[in-house]
């Protein structure tokens, strides 16, 4: 499986740019005026793994197929958009369609693009998104809660779940708190409180666009963003849009590394976006490899044998009988498939096997 994030902020924080960089694409126009983006614009972006090539190489594969990362570019938010200021329905509706928030957030000073607010702060502009969503939240739960207490004291034992995972979220809101503070442990009640589909409930990702000096390590903007995502337990990634767009428009990937290099950087803004990513959501890559192609395929951690076959197709799933498992290490050191047999490395892994991030896999099943 794959998953979409959504890249949000104020207009003019480089939105637009950052997602060109990553779709390698100009579909998104990036215009120095707000809302230049007005319909949210979806890219599939290859997931970079460098497990992939090898195992491709060590078995031969023809064909290289990675796991793909949908983006959207959501119109530009302002003050006001939860009571329908700007665009504001129109990014709330979209905003609830992804599964994690990108939040990005200019961290650099330039007296050509305007900034809505007037002035560089990136916690107020953080602030400022941050608070539309939680009263949007706020709304939205406030105008469903009566009906709920109706049903829940009628003796609905749904709704009885429902209201206690919707009543942790308006006490976490009506205190200035996103919902994701009031997670709940309980797994009956966290299900019901995810089906609230809370906007401040989705993880947040923080990206600090910075300028091209501080690309490499970042400046005093960023490492308040840095700060603040500590302080929230959330994620921050630093990079420089315009650099991302520079580099995605080069032929090749010599050139590509020399680019990056040439500022002090080791890899782009795409891939550790990625990482973060697939931290945020709790995601892990497993394999397929053979003469034909390598591919690799997206799970939540935890995922089961079945789960992970189902991704691959329906059938696999409902006919799963067990899976053939490799580790990634052990096939790299046995040098393959039937190196990996040989050496006692290959394991029969039943319905309760929880996959592993590495795992090269071949399921067996029933039509």
């Amino acid at each position: 499986m794959g998953f979409k994030c959504g890249i949000v902020g104020l207009p003019n924080v480089g939105k637009s740019t950052l997602f060109n960089a990553l779709t390698n694409t100009a579909a998104a126009a990036a215009a120095n005026y707000p809302f230049c983006t007005i319909e949210p614009n979806v890219g599939q972006v290859p997931v970079p793994d460098e497990r992939l090539e090898v195992l491709a190489k060590i078995a031969g594969s023809k064909q290289i197929i990675p796991t793909q990362l949908a983006f959207v570019d959501i119109a530009g938010l302002v003050r006001g958009a939860s009571k329908g200021e700007g665009l504001g329905n129109q990014f709330l509706a979209n905003i609830r369609e992804v599964d994690a928030i990108i939040h990005v957030l200019r961290c650099f000073e330039d007296t050509d693009i305007t900034h809505v607010e007037g002035k560089i702060d990136p916690l107020a502009d953080a602030e400022t998104v941050e608070t539309e969503l939680m009263l949007a939240d706020l709304d939205s739960l406030e105008r469903r809660h009566a009906a709920l207490v109706k049903k829940a004291r009628a003796g609905d034992k749904e709704a009885k779940i429902q209201i206690a995972a919707m009543e942790r979220a308006l006490e976490a809101l009506r205190n200035g708190q996103p919902a994701r503070v009031a997670l709940p442990s309980d797994p009956e009640e966290a299900k019901a409180f995810r089906e609230l589909q809370l906007l401040t409930a989705k993880p947040v990702l923080y990206v600090c666009n910075v300028d091209e000096a501080s690309a490499a390590v970042g400046n005093a903007f960023s490492k308040l963003v840095e700060e603040k995502a500590e302080r929230e337990n959330a994620r921050a990634v630093v990079i420089c849009a315009a650099v991302e767009a520079e580099v995605a428009v080069l032929d090749s990937e010599e050139e590509k590394r020399e680019f990056l290099a040439a500022i002090g950087l080791s890899e782009t803004g795409l891939s550790r976006v990625i990482r973060a990513g697939y931290d945020l959501l709790g995601l892990i890559t497993y394999f397929t490899v053979g003469p034909k192609e390598a591919r690799a395929w997206t799970v939540p951690q935890g995922a089961k044998a079945p789960a992970a076959a189902g991704v691959i197709h329906t059938d696999f799933e409902k006919g799963f009988i067990r899976a053939e498992t490799i580790a990634y290490a052990d096939y790299v050191a046995c040098n393959g498939e039937q190196g990996a047999k040989d050496g006692g490395k290959m394991r029969l892994e039943g319905k309760e096997y929880v996959v592993a991030d590495g795992d090269v896999m071949h399921f067996r099943f029933a039509t």
